[in-house]
């Protein structure tokens, strides 16, 4: 009997709490037993542009995602295909040479802040989760995260915010709640839907008849 795959989709806007549900829900199938596809991965190339005009990309509306790409090898891991998966250097604001190889699991992942926006990317996903937050709290979750993780100035992320993130949320972003099956306020603070959404990945897991540890991720 063929294993069925669950595919889960995780929206909302940046900083809203996407990557601790998201932790949560690949710690709950087992780490050996799920892996996530980030959208971020898979910005388009741009070796086209010099360094200058990359610090002007719109990060934050459809087409700077390869979402092609991302529909063929969500496809290739769904029929059991390993992939190699982009990565992007957010450093240089381009594609890295480098890959990361995945192998096929029970349970996909694919989170960013337009997963829901493409209608074919959409059909392919079993639960659809919109992750909600105040503006406010996203806007300093991601300046700390830009500034920390990707090596941007303050003043570079704010100009950027102005210029681009807060209009594509409400212009791209926000309209795509109505695709979720699950809205999550507060996000990655909201325990009830933390517990909702492990609990069905933990069932599903059960449902495949596979012996798998739903404990704490092994290190």
């Amino acid at each position: 009997m063929k294993t069925k795959v669950l595919v889960i989709g995780l929206a909302g806007g940046t900083g809203s709490g996407k990557t601790t549900i998201g932790k949560a829900i690949l710690a709950a199938a087992g780490l050996n037993h799920a892996l996530s596809l980030p959208q971020d991965a898979y910005y388009r190339a741009q070796h086209d542009l010099p360094p200058e005009a990359r610090t002007h990309i719109n990060y934050d509306e459809p087409s700077a995602f390869d979402t092609d790409l991302l529909i063929e090898q969500l496809d290739s891991l769904v029929n059991g295909e390993a992939i190699h998966r982009p990565v992007y250097d957010f450093s240089v604001d381009n594609r890295a040479e480098e890959t990361v190889f995945l192998e096929p699991r029970f349970v996909i992942l694919v989170e960013g802040i337009l997963v829901l926006h493409d209608a074919l990317l959409r059909e392919r996903m079993d639960v659809k989760v919109f992750v909600d937050a105040p503006p406010d709290e996203r806007f300093i979750r991601r300046l700390e995260r830009d500034v920390r993780e990707r090596g941007r100035s303050a003043e570079s992320v704010i100009n950027q915010y102005r210029r681009t993130v807060k209009p594509m949320h409400d212009l791209f972003i926000e309209p795509t709640k109505k695709y979720a099956d699950l809205i999550v306020p507060e996000g990655g603070k909201n325990n009830v839907a933390l517990n909702v959404l492990t609990a069905y990945v933990r069932q599903f897991i059960d449902s495949q008849k596979y012996k798998v540890d739903i404990g704490p991720p092994s290190k």
